[in-house]
């Protein structure tokens, strides 16, 4: 037994030795791996909706389950993990950034003390800034990504107006034909969408979960998962309602960048082949996605946080 404790001592102080920013990357890859996985259908479900004309289906509204049948009728059931590998690459390496970014962000200006509101807002806003821009290439790629052909009158794959065999492929290709602004294109909607859905969220989920624990000096380690999953969801409901229209714009520039040089030809776009209802176009899947990984993302997260012996 002490060769055995002997041997497992380096591994173990070598493994506390890493950063703290470093372990918050790692955590916050892992937890984003999981939610990729779960609740990729959701996405791409979301996509499809924001990326069908009206000549599409006549005057019908198309809505979730429709969608989701037709990909399972025409696809098979794996059909609504396609375009996983694009999702993987930016979710996976995105929610470590955001993650890392917002460790060191709270030990630089907060030292050790809980954040008021409007800094958790400020917080969440910087740390997915700059996760966007790091991540901004393959959030176009995953828009676009379509690893097959499909031919006849079936949905696309992601959005169905490419077909990219590969994800470096798809780089090049979008960088050969459209230069850099190619594959930024979108971003300003991007940060637009995803910024004040950080902010709004951690701000929503610090204030509840301050509530909810207030004046209870011990929870039960089995009630830990549960108190933060559930401020998760609230705060994901209202996050996700206030910036849908920021995802509809975003997802119409990056798969038209010729069209759409600036956010107002999108806007113009969207109002009058759609209306206002068009601005909330795949408002369900994605509010059910983002509420549901962003909360089981944060769960995931902290608790791998404690068991590393790191406050959150």
């Amino acid at each position: 037994m002490g060769l055995l404790y002997e041997e497992a001592g380096p591994a173990a102080a070598a493994g506390s030795q890493l950063h703290p920013v470093i372990k918050a990357f790692l955590c916050g890859s892992i937890s984003g791996t999981c939610c990729t996985l779960l609740f990729q259908p959701l996405d791409l479900i979301k996509t499809r909706l924001q990326a069908l004309q009206p000549s599409d289906h006549g005057s019908r509204r198309v809505g979730m389950v429709a969608v989701l049948l037709r990909v399972v009728r025409t696809e098979s059931l794996l059909g609504l993990w396609k375009g996983m590998s694009p999702s993987i690459v930016r979710c996976v390496p995105g929610v470590g950034i955001y993650f890392g970014t917002l460790h060191s962000l709270k030990q630089h200006f907060l030292r050790g003390r809980p954040p008021t509101a409007l800094e958790s807002l400020m917080l969440g806003v910087g740390s997915r800034s700059v996760a966007g821009v790091c991540t901004s290439p393959l959030t176009v790629v995953k828009t676009r990504f379509e690893p097959v052909a499909v031919t006849g009158p079936v949905l696309p794959l992601q959005s169905g107006r490419y077909g990219y065999e590969s994800i470096c492929t798809a780089l090049r290709s979008i960088y050969h034909n459209e230069g850099h602004r190619g594959l930024f294109s979108g971003l300003t909607a991007t940060l637009l969408r995803d910024a004040p859905f950080s902010g709004i969220y951690l701000m929503f989920y610090s204030q509840t979960k301050g509530i909810v624990l207030h004046g209870t000096d011990q929870l039960d380690a089995a009630f830990v998962p549960a108190v933060n999953f559930s401020c998760g969801i609230f705060a994901g409901i209202l996050a996700s309602l206030v910036t849908q229209p920021a995802d509809v714009i975003k997802t119409h520039m990056q798969l038209s960048p010729g069209r759409f040089q600036w956010i107002g030809q999108a806007v113009a776009f969207i109002f009058k082949d759609h209306g206002l209802r068009g601005f909330f176009q795949g408002s369900v899947p994605r509010a059910l996605r983002r509420t549901l990984m962003a909360a089981m993302a944060w769960t995931v997260y902290e608790e791998m946080m404690a068991k590393m012996g790191l406050k959150c």
